[in-house]
C-alpha cells in the first residue's frame, strides 16, 4: 500500500476513535439521530439549567421564622423569664403561661394579668425588629439590669434579651416591662 492510501485511512480511524471516546452520559456514542447540546435550541429553550448542571449562584439562605405581626394576637404564651438586677445579684425567675390573654394557674409571675394582657395587645412585643445601622441611640445608662425571655408566643419562638445600657435598650425594656415583672427589674 502506498502512503497516500494509508494516511486517509489513518485519519478516518483517528476520527472514529475520537468519536467513540466522547460518548454521552449514559455511555453511548453520539449518533446523527441523538441530539447534542448545540441542537437544544431546536427543542425549545428553558431558563433553568439541567438538574445536574453546576451553577455559581448561591442557594438562598434559610430564613428565620417570621415574627408575629404587631398588634393584637391570640394571647397564648409559655415563657421563662429571668431578670438579673445586677451582675452580682441573684437572678429572679418567672414562669408565665397565658391562654387567650389570661394567665393560667401555672404562672409564677408578680403580675400575670398585666403580662398576658400586654402580650395579647402586642404579639410582637418580645420580637422587636433588629436595630438598623442608621439608628442612633442616646448614650444614657438606665441601670445594670438584664433580662432574658424564652418560650413561645402565639406559636412563634421567642428568645429575647433586654438590658438598660442605652436609650434604645431602655425603650425596649420599658415596652416589655409588664412581661419582665412588676417593676421590670429596675431598681
Amino acid at each position: 500500500m502506498h502512503l497516500r492510501t494509508v494516511r486517509p485511512l489513518l485519519a478516518v480511524l483517528a476520527v472514529s476513535l475520537l468519536a467513540a471516546c466522547t460518548g454521552t452520559p449514559d455511555g453511548t456514542a453520539p449518533s446523527a439521530a441523538t441530539p447534542t447540546a448545540s441542537s437544544s435550541a431546536s427543542q425549545g429553550t428553558s431558563d433553568s439549567p439541567a438538574p445536574d448542571t453546576e451553577t455559581t449562584v448561591p442557594a438562598p439562605s434559610p430564613s428565620a421564622p417570621p415574627a408575629p405581626p404587631g398588634g393584637p394576637g391570640a394571647g397564648n404564651a409559655e415563657l421563662a423569664i429571668m431578670v438579673r438586677p445586677s451582675p452580682t445579684e441573684t437572678a429572679v425567675n418567672y414562669t408565665l403561661v397565658c391562654r387567650d390573654g389570661l394567665p393560667t394557674a401555672e404562672s409564677k409571675h408578680p403580675n400575670p394579668e398585666a403580662a398576658c394582657a400586654a402580650l395579647k395587645n402586642n404579639a410582637a412585643l418580645l420580637s422587636p425588629a433588629p436595630k438598623s445601622k442608621d439608628v442612633a441611640c442616646t448614650e444614657q445608662y438606665g441601670g445594670p439590669q438584664t433580662a432574658t425571655v424564652t418560650g413561645i408566643v402565639d406559636d412563634t419562638p421567642v428568645d429575647a434579651a433586654f438590658a438598660r445600657t442605652n436609650g434604645c435598650e431602655i425603650g425596649a425594656w420599658n415596652a416589655a416591662q409588664d412581661v419582665l415583672g412588676a417593676s421590670g427589674g429596675a431598681a
